[in-house]
């Protein structure tokens, strides 16, 4: 059982409490987050190198060394070739202007484009204007100038100006760097202190937590890494095959852009395009540019990603965007980018820590709803088209005998439950069972495709890789049998008695089925086909016996040359058959009750019905001397008188 809400209450406190602690402490919280997550990245590394019989001081320092050193020159050659682009736009300011006074030439005419134009045009006379005064001409009007007069600054005072806005990143930089490099030294023993501080009454439980959170994260790190580099890489050499400036730095920026989850992509793509659509005068640089970011993505989307990804986040498409909109929010741009690690870390949370446990159902991939349960919900709600969806997704890996003995009918013992409790009204019995029936008719494509394998020899127990049933759970053929089904006592009863036709239709026997008002009319004879060898009714209430010996007793009597048997369908794999006098057969699943109903079984007689007992007056015997016996009284005396006579 979930817990209740007010017991989750210290838990969104809690929750709340932590956020308002990343926010107002961000300053120190988010380097000790980089520093971390890089440490998850570097441990493998560091570990191998001391498999190698590195000493563990010298293992760590080569290992961060070399991080910092790649990551260092991967951003002095970023900030350079940032640059070199920024020296070189005023250069691309006539094709652009020419393009979009061609697009508003042509006829797409809209304020935007008029807007832009006057943008791009005032933008380029004020650079037009600052180059004389830079290379020291004469400007054809003399304005009135502002003078101030400054005095001769020293050194180091200039020196200082120029170091102050750089010293906190710098510090931030150090700070990351002896984080990162003690966490990896000092790895086990804070494994070790953070287990006595919150899971040393279940070592197991928090054990697993801390070995799943750090595989993820370090995984998801390494796997994406991999990805963008085989992004990145190919991307800056095609860019700089069809004449794309600064190639380089375009295929850097995405292979870090593509880290931001949905929103990095799309950045990384638009940058290259527009430098496209400002250095070609014509179109065809934007069409080559745009052809290889749809080959790219592809490629990367389809054939990379699916296989380096081994494993998942564990993270829902919809909990990553919502958690990259949290974290850009709390960190800004770093926490876009940190955005999926510290999500996954709090998903590994939820499911190992009950008080946490809806961070898990917030951001976890896993259905939170038993196959059974979703499809109970979308029956109840009436939407038979996602329950076939959800239907076709299984039926891919199993086989419609599986799906409705171990998903359909579970899915209606829970209706047949909230019936009993008095939730469940009739209209909503009628509901669920249109809605089964439509499931059954929009799979009856799937049945005859599996129909025709067990024609061709190739059913659910040939097909390797598919369901490995034993030869005891084999359903016998059916081809040349004729079976009615029917349901028991309502509407619900009705839709597994068509679940239950299906399967056996699947089997190649001939099957009519019926509802449980059809059999209430009893002169109705022609209901049940005169060919038939077997009558199968279905029950989903476990008390209806009684009734179920009572309805099989008159089936009997009215066909007397066909086997009767009745399901009481369970979900215990456990339960056994309730015995019936009554009847030939019991079953409670689909496989027992399909094999019953096909199978040549002997067919019971039928037991004789009860007799009744009728009590009959006894006779009063006459008395030569009548006489009033003591206690009774003279009125008692003249009726037993007048009875004698």
């Amino acid at each position: 059982m979930s817990p209740s809400l007010p017991s989750r209450l210290p838990a969104f406190a809690s929750v709340l409490a932590v956020i308002a602690i990343f926010y107002f402490a961000k300053e120190v919280l988010l380097p000790l987050a980089i520093a971390v997550l890089l440490t998850f990245a570097l441990a493998p590394i560091s570990s191998r190198l001391r498999k190698l019989g590195i000493p563990r001081i010298l293992a760590v320092v080569i290992t961060v060394v070399i991080a910092f050193l790649i990551l260092a020159s991967f951003a002095l050659v970023v900030a350079w070739q940032v640059a070199e682009v920024a020296q070189n736009l005023p250069a691309y300011q006539g094709n652009i202007i020419a393009k979009i006074r061609a697009l508003h030439e042509s006829g797409t005419d809209s304020g935007i484009v008029r807007r832009l134009t006057s943008v791009i045009e005032s933008v380029g006379r004020e650079l037009n204007n600052a180059e004389p005064a830079v290379s020291g001409a004469t400007p054809r009007s003399r304005e009135p100038m502002l003078v101030e007069i400054f005095a001769p600054s020293r050194p180091i005072e200039t020196l200082t100006s120029l170091i102050s806005p750089l010293l906190g990143p710098i510090a931030s930089l150090g700070l990351i760097i002896v984080v990162v490099i003690f966490m990896l030294l000092e790895r086990e023993e804070l494994r070790d202190r953070f287990i006595r501080l919150v899971g040393y009454g279940d070592l197991h439980r928090t054990t697993e937590a801390l070995q799943e959170a750090g595989s993820r994260v370090a995984l998801y790190l390494l796997m994406q890494m991999i990805v963008n580099c085989a992004y990145g890489i190919p991307l800056g050499l095609a860019l700089w095959a069809v004449g794309i400036p600064n190639a380089a730095l375009w295929g850097m920026l995405a292979i870090v852009l593509r880290f931001v989850p949905y929103i990095g992509p799309a950045i990384a793509t638009i940058l290259p395009l527009f430098l496209a659509f400002a250095v070609d005068p014509g179109w065809s640089l934007v069409l080559w540019v745009g052809a290889i970011f749809l080959v790219l993505e592809l490629t990367s989307n389809n054939i990379v990603e699916p296989w380096l990804y081994g494993s998942r986040t564990g993270l829902s498409p919809l909990a990553i965007i919502v958690a990259a909109i949290f974290w850009a929010w709390l960190w800004g741009p770093v926490g876009l980018v940190l955005s999926t690690p510290l999500t996954v870390c709090l998903a590994v949370l939820g499911r190992y820590v009950p008080q946490f446990e809806f961070l898990e159902v917030l951001f976890g991939s896993d259905p939170v709803l038993d196959p059974k349960e979703r499809l109970y919900q979308r029956l109840l709600a009436g939407d038979p088209a996602e329950a076939t969806d959800q239907a076709e997704e299984i039926l891919e890996q199993d086989y419609l005998e599986d799906y409705y003995g171990k998903i359909a009918i579970p899915a209606l013992l829970l209706a047949e439950q909230d019936r009993r409790r008095g939730v469940l009204t009739t209209e909503q019995m009628e509901q669920v069972y249109e809605a089964a029936t439509a499931l059954v008719s929009n799979l009856e494509e799937i049945a005859q495709e599996e129909e025709e394998e067990e024609t061709d020899g190739e059913g659910p127990t040939s097909v390797a890789g598919a369901n490995e049933k034993n030869q005891e759970e084999e359903l016998p053929d059916g081809t040349g049998k004729t079976v009615f089904c029917i349901g028991g006592r309502g509407a619900l009863d009705d839709a597994t008695a068509a679940m239950l036709a299906q399967v056996l239709q699947v089997q190649g026997a001939e099957v009519a089925t019926a509802r449980h008002s059809d059999v209430a009319n009893r002169r109705k004879r022609d209901l049940v086909p005169k060919e038939a060898d077997a009558i199968v009714i279905c029950f989903l209430n476990e008390e209806s016996t009684k009734h179920a010996g009572i309805l099989g007793r008159r089936l009997k009597r009215m066909h007397p040359t066909m086997r009767v048997g009745v399901v009481i369908w369970s979900d215990r794999e456990s339960a056994k058959p309730t015995v019936l006098n009554e009847v030939d057969f019991v079953a409670t699943t689909l496989t027992g009750a399909a094999r019953e109903a096909l199978s040549d079984g002997m067919i019971s007689p039928l037991t004789p019905s009860r007799k009744l007992h009728i009590r009959t007056r006894r006779p009063v015997q006459r008395t030569t001397k009548p006489s009033v016996e003591p206690g009774y009284e003279s009125g008692s005396s003249r009726d037993l008188t007048h009875n004698s006579d």
